[in-house]
């Protein structure tokens, strides 16, 4: 019994060590990794599916294959993650405030924070805020009921329209159109409804358009187009000529026809949405991301997910960036010869 009994104690003692040896790899795995939010909008825009493949693309985290060997060619113990929000605006004070590590937003959102203008009038500028890259143009949206009636932005006086959450990147841009054309929120009925929301609201015919700023098909309103006779209305003419000459971050555009189920394209306008991040978050570990980012194997990731994921190119990473470049970012732009 002896022999049996010491037996069994050297086994048990064995899977004890085995244990702490698993336990402690695993501990060592797990602090080794580190994760990184990317801040988006509403899950049935643009931004969530689009940055849920980047983060993808970026992240590596303990245990995956290599780069050469089929594997991830991501940041080595990053776990990237895109966190739905209310959009451009409350990613910059998500980033800001630290409860972000980075975030999409439209290159004029950027650009007011920066500054201190626009829709930040009176705050202090943000400073800190830094460009990881340009990813794609975002096309104005103006979504009517057939039955509403609505043919032009005019056309708005006296409609309930929903313009999305007051720090969406949507809202400020909704109510640049509405001026341009000579209307102000007092000739509307006005609903704060994200994306989604909107989209069931005027299924429901409880309002009658809304403005939604992302690239196009965002799920939201393709679902919409499938389930209610929709609407997409045209922004154009000579009061466009004024928003461009007023704000350069603005450019002539279209939504093409089919872009949305059985929905006939317009003529509008758009501004490029971009990745974010600010000053404090080391250099090399936004150099690894921009690296990771246009990687020839995130190209093929891009390539079969979202549409506008084709539109994400390093041709054009550069292109309407009126803030500074992050100094991580900006040192692999340097090595790759596209900035000198």
């Amino acid at each position: 019994m002896g022999t049996g009994f010491s037996a069994l104690s050297g086994a048990i003692r064995a899977i004890a060590v085995g244990v702490v040896l698993v336990t402690g790899a695993a501990n060592t795995q797990a602090e080794e990794i580190r994760y990184f939010t990317i801040g988006t909008a509403g899950v049935g825009g643009t931004y969530f599916p689009l940055a849920g493949t980047i983060a993808n693309a970026v992240s590596n985290p303990p245990g995956s294959r290599a780069c050469d060997e089929g594997g991830s060619c991501g940041v080595p113990g990053l776990v990237a993650v895109a966190q739905s929000s209310h959009g451009s605006v409350s990613n910059i004070s998500g980033i800001i405030s630290g409860g972000l590590s980075s975030g999409f937003s439209q290159s004029d959102v950027a650009y007011w924070a920066y500054s201190g203008t626009g829709t930040f009038e009176g705050q202090e500028p943000m400073r800190d805020l830094r460009v990881i890259a340009a990813l794609y143009p975002e096309h104005v949206h103006l979504i009517a009921s057939k039955t509403s009636g609505i043919a032009s932005v005019t056309d708005l006086k006296g409609k309930r329209v929903s313009l999305d959450k007051t720090d969406s990147g949507t809202y400020p841009d909704a109510l640049l159109v509405l001026e341009a054309f000579g209307l102000s929120k007092d000739d509307i009925s006005v609903e704060h409804l994200t994306p989604e929301e909107a989209a069931d609201a005027l299924r429901n015919d409880q309002v009658d358009a809304l403005f939604f700023v992302g690239g196009y098909p965002a799920r939201a309103l393709a679902e919409l187009a499938g389930a209610a006779d929709i609407v997409l209305v045209p922004i154009t003419g000579p009061e466009v000529d004024g928003m461009l000459r007023e704000h350069s971050f603005f450019t002539r555009d279209a939504i093409p026809d089919g872009a949305y189920p059985d929905v006939a394209g317009v003529e509008t306008i758009a501004v490029g949405a971009q990745w974010l991040t600010r000053l404090e978050l080391e250099d090399e570990l936004i150099y690894e991301i921009t690296k990771a980012l246009w990687n020839p194997a995130t190209r093929k990731l891009l390539d079969v997910g979202h549409a506008k994921g084709a539109a994400v190119t390093s041709e054009t990473a550069l292109n309407g960036i009126a803030i500074p470049l992050h100094p991580g970012a900006e040192k692999f732009y340097r090595e790759a010869g596209m900035i000198r």
